[in-house]
C-alpha cells in the first residue's frame, strides 16, 4: 500500500496506523444513494467521500438509483461483494428496511447520510450525517418571509422522498404567507421547467419559488424570465453556478447542508469504527447544516464552489 504524506514521523497516516495496531487489510466501502442522473449535489458528496477514502486507504464504490426498490438491490449487491461498510441514503426508508436487516445479519456496519435521520437508528445504522430537514425547511420559510414573499411554490422533484416533504412542511410552519407544493419529475428537466412555467402563467399571484436542489433553482430562474414573472427564487443546496446566480441576484438565498462533509464523515466514520471501534454522534444525527447563503456571504464560498466541494 502507498504511504500517504505525514507532517512528521509520528503524525498523519503512520501515526494512525500505530494507534490502530498496524496496517491491516485495505477496507472496501460502498455508498448507495437515491440520486438521479445529473444531480450535481451528489457529485459533491462523492468528492468528500473520495477525499476521506484516499486519506484512509479505502476502496470506495458508488452506485445510485432514485427508485427505492432498485436502490435496495444495489445495497444487496454491496452485501454480496462482502464490503467492509455501507453508506446509504434513506429517502424511502420502507424500501430499505429488509436489505439493511440483511446487512446487519452479515455484520456489515451501515452509516446513513442526507435523508432519513429519524429512521436511521431504527434501521440499524451506526450514525447519520446530514441536516434536520424540518429545521432546514423552517429556516427557508423564515427567509422567504424576510424577502417579502407572500405566495410561493415549494417544488418537490421526487415524490415519496421523506426528506423533501419535510423541507416543504418545515417551510410552511414558519412562512407567514401561502406555500403550496408543486410536484415535478426531477429526472426530466424540460418537464420541470414546463410545470413551473405553466404554474406561473396560470397564477400571477405567485411571487416566490422554493426549489429543493440547485439544478432546479436554475430552471426556475429560466421559467421566471420566460414568463416575465416577478417571483423571487430560493433553493436548497449549492454548486458553482448557483453561487454566481446568488451574487447576481437571480437567486435570493440557498440553504446549504454541506454535502462534501456528509460524504467525508460517512467514510471516515466507517474507517474509525472498523479500525478503532469509534461511533460519532452518541446515537443522534450529526448535523452538517443548515446554513443560509445569501448575496452577503456568497463570495466567501465561491472558491470552494468552483472547485466542486461546496
Amino acid at each position: 500500500m502507498l504511504a500517504l504524506g505525514a507532517c512528521s514521523s509520528s503524525g498523519g497516516k503512520k501515526g494512525e496506523e500505530k494507534a490502530t495496531g498496524g496496517n491491516g487489510p485495505r477496507l472496501k466501502i460502498a455508498m448507495v444513494t437515491h440520486s438521479a442522473p445529473g444531480d450535481t449535489f451528489w457529485d459533491i458528496v462523492q468528492k468528500g467521500a473520495k477525499a476521506a477514502a484516499a486519506k484512509d486507504n479505502v476502496q470506495f464504490l458508488y452506485s445510485a438509483d432514485p427508485d427505492g426498490g432498485k436502490q435496495a438491490q444495489l445495497v444487496q449487491t454491496a452485501i454480496d461483494q462482502k464490503v467492509d461498510g455501507i453508506i446509504v441514503t434513506l429517502a424511502k426508508p420502507d424500501a430499505m428496511k429488509d436489505v439493511l436487516a440483511r446487512a446487519t445479519a452479515a455484520k456489515i456496519p451501515v452509516v446513513s447520510i442526507n435523508s432519513g435521520a429519524e429512521d436511521s437508528a431504527k434501521l440499524g445504522a451506526l450514525a447519520h450525517f446530514g441536516q434536520d430537514e424540518s429545521i432546514a425547511g423552517e429556516a427557508a420559510g423564515t427567509e422567504l418571509a424576510k424577502i417579502g414573499v407572500k405566495k410561493a411554490l415549494c417544488v418537490v422533484h421526487e415524490q415519496g422522498n421523506v426528506g423533501l416533504e419535510s423541507r416543504c412542511a418545515g417551510a410552511k410552519k414558519t412562512f407567514s404567507g401561502q406555500l403550496q407544493n408543486l410536484y415535478v419529475q426531477g429526472s426530466d428537466m424540460p418537464q420541470v421547467k414546463s410545470s413551473i412555467t405553466a404554474k406561473l402563467q396560470s397564477d400571477k399571484g405567485i411571487d416566490g419559488i422554493l426549489t429543493l436542489g440547485a439544478p432546479f433553482a436554475a430552471t426556475a430562474v429560466d421559467s421566471v424570465k420566460e414568463t416575465s414573472s416577478k417571483a423571487k427564487v430560493a433553493t436548497f443546496d449549492l454548486n458553482k453556478d448557483l453561487i454566481a446566480s446568488i451574487k447576481s441576484g437571480d437567486i435570493q438565498f440557498a440553504v446549504d447542508q454541506q454535502p462534501y462533509l456528509q460524504g467525508y464523515e460517512a467514510v471516515d466514520e466507517l474507517w474509525l469504527y472498523k479500525t478503532n471501534g469509534n461511533v460519532l454522534g452518541g446515537g443522534r444525527p450529526v448535523l452538517t447544516g443548515p446554513a443560509i447563503v445569501t448575496k452577503d456571504n456568497a463570495a466567501s464560498l465561491e472558491g470552494f464552489a468552483v472547485r466542486g466541494t461546496r
